[in-house]
């Protein structure tokens, strides 16, 4: 009964998100994804709470498991380069799998006029770039990395995925290939991207000798 009960909670999750990255907060009405999703309005609720639970729910899904991989990573007994390596392994992967969420993410940021769900999916997002940031700093303070603007390269890394995703028509014109298509983001952009932020933060993190 539990496994069912999660499946379906995953099934509307899903159907959510789609919805949410297609129309917005305000476009897309629970009753709109109920429908899509196959499901009444009291199991919608019941599992969510209403349109605010939802909504945050999508959020958590996806930065809390990854939050949980960069404090792992951050844990890990390996090198700061390691690890480094591995967060732009996992982050060209993750942002590239799921763009419907990243575009969910994109209209959020872009608000004018924050709400204490903003607030909230904000909080959120920020814990991982705090993840990233410790990555750096630590390797800053155990001489793997030269001191840098953490900040801003940070900024620089998530800049690039904002780019890709959500101006994706202009991104395909830049790199001669549809970023919107699965088979070209899994076989070229993914490795393309991982290579390039590698050289990228390794250009800048080098310490002169």
């Amino acid at each position: 009964m539990t496994e069912e009960k999660n499946d379906k909670k995953d099934w509307i999750l899903e159907v959510a998100e789609k919805l949410f990255a297609e129309l917005g907060y305000d476009g897309a009405s629970t009753r709109h994804i109920a429908q899509e999703a196959g499901v009444n309005m009291a199991m919608l609720n019941y599992y969510f709470g209403g349109k605010e639970g939802l909504y945050l729910s999508v959020f958590e899904k996806h930065i809390g498991a990854q939050m949980l991989k960069l404090q792992s990573l951050n844990n890990e007994n390996i090198s700061s380069i390691e690890k480094l390596e591995k967060c732009i392994d996992g982050y060209a992967e993750k942002m590239m799998s799921n763009s419907s969420f990243h575009k969910i993410i994109y209209r959020e940021m872009s608000l004018t006029q924050r709400s204490s769900v903003t607030d909230r999916i904000i909080t959120m997002l920020s814990g991982n770039a705090l993840e990233v940031k410790r990555i750096l700093l630590d390797g800053i303070q155990n001489g793997s990395f030269a001191p840098v603007d953490v900040d801003l390269l940070v900024a620089s890394m998530f800049g690039t995925k904002l780019y890709l995703i959500n101006a994706s028509q202009m991104a395909s014109i830049l790199l001669g290939k549809d970023v919107n298509d699965p088979t070209i983001i899994e076989n070229e952009v993914i490795p393309r991207l991982k290579a390039h932020m590698k050289k990228m933060f390794s250009a800048y993190l080098t310490i002169p000798s």
